[in-house]
């Protein structure tokens, strides 16, 4: 495990490495036609990496937590959530308690976010809780903690910071090029047929890069996501003990037909599958966000009731036709001990129906506390709640038709 978190890591690097040297590919354009010098615009660059990089890291997650429209939660406001994250977190061993935020959106997801994990956030939409059952709410909590625990967090934030700066950069230079005119292929233009040639050669190269530099910067900011994926997911099954947890949920979030609203394509490889699918179409494997979800499936149901990770990479291989390995030769070996069955439950599963419906009236109690509903309940029993745009003083019972005074009117 410890090497794989290394070697992703590593990948990580590079991939932030790949994404800066985009980024001074723009800048060098902008500075050579805007400014006639390229150096300046390296420099300009250099300023806005450093400064977006600053931001990533001290306020990153609060920006995409805010991007997401999530808001955060107490215990008492969600104590099954509440609890089933805090089981998550005394599992996989991680030292402090993430925060926990909802967003309210019909559409089944969840992300990770923070700058270590002493500093995280789990965020879940209110139609993931409506929709998934106690195994399947605590598989996808692991899959982010796996995040947490295996140090993603922070180096998702920083490529997603940066390939906001290299598009902002680029329009930039799309915009200057094809409306402000350049400075330097004036200069260049003026010393003769040969001059121009070059110019439009280099004008040429620039708009090409300027192009095809944000397509590139979130080819590798997706790439930096998918091996992260199948790890996460290996941690779940560790975790939770129990693969099949993770993989029914995955086949429920997959079969929804909702597009999150606050997601983009900044955030979308934060989430547990793509939040910007729609059911029946699949991206191709380069712009795809996340590994294909019927794959991620068919892994954890390869596994059986073993739930260690050396299991995990196996069923890995297997599935994949003996392509590759989640976790590198040298930590098979510590994999192997880390082995975790889950014993059958003899307590009788409550019916699908009931579950359900206790599962609904939870959620949206939950977010009529948030928009600040007022309980009231009447004198023949019945409890309702009454929204705070509600204008008037008073308002009648929807049974017996008694009018209730509204508290603070």
């Amino acid at each position: 495990m410890f090497q794989q978190i290394r070697a992703n890591k590593i990948r990580s690097i590079w991939l932030i490495i790949g994404m800066g040297l985009l980024l001074l590919g723009v800048g060098y354009t902008i500075g050579e036609f805007a400014f006639g010098s390229g150096v300046a615009g390296i420099i300009l660059a250099t300023i806005i990496w450093l400064i977006m990089n600053l931001v990533a890291l001290f306020e990153g997650d609060n920006i995409f937590l805010s991007v997401s429209k999530a808001r955060k939660l107490k215990r008492d406001d969600h104590p099954r959530l509440y609890n089933i994250v805090e089981e998550m977190k005394i599992a996989s061993g991680l030292p402090y308690m993430p925060d926990i935020y909802i967003i309210d959106d019909p559409a089944p997801n969840a992300f990770a976010t923070g700058r270590n994990q002493k500093k995280s956030a789990i965020a879940v939409t209110s139609g993931l809780l409506r929709m998934l059952n106690r195994d399947e709410l605590q598989g996808v909590i692991a899959h982010e903690m796996g995040h947490i625990k295996n140090r993603d967090v922070l180096m998702t934030v920083i490529a997603g910071i940066m390939v906001g700066a290299i598009v902002l950069l680029a329009n930039l230079a799309m915009w200057y090029l094809f409306l402000g005119g350049a400075r330097g292929g004036r200069r260049t233009s003026s010393g003769g047929s040969g001059g121009g040639q070059a110019f439009l050669i280099i004008l040429l190269v620039s708009i090409v890069l300027i192009i095809v530099a944000p397509i590139f910067a979130r080819l590798l900011y997706y790439a930096l996501s998918r091996k992260r994926e199948y790890l996460a997911d290996a941690s779940s099954a560790l975790y939770t003990r129990y693969p099949e947890g993770l993989a029914s949920a995955l086949e429920k979030l997959s079969s929804s037909t909702h597009v999150l609203a606050s997601a983009n394509q900044v955030t979308a490889p934060m989430y547990i599958i793509n939040p910007l699918h729609k059911a029946g179409l699949k991206a191709s494997d380069l712009s795809s966000t996340h590994p294909p979800t019927s794959e991620r499936i068919r892994i954890l149901r390869s596994m059986g009731n073993s739930a260690s990770l050396a299991t995990y990479d196996r069923a890995y291989k297997r599935v994949r036709g003996g392509k590759g390995s989640v976790i590198p030769g040298g930590a098979m070996a510590g994999a192997a001990g880390l082995v975790a069955t889950r014993e059958a439950v003899a307590a009788e599963p409550k019916p699908a129906k009931k579950e359900k419906l206790e599962r609904a009236r939870d959620v949206s109690g939950l977010l009529e506390k948030l928009n600040n509903y007022t309980a009231l309940a009447c004198q023949c029993g019945t409890a309702f709640r009454v929204p705070p745009d509600y204008k008037g003083k008073s308002i009648k019972c929807p049974r017996c038709g008694r009018d209730n005074p509204i508290p603070g009117r």
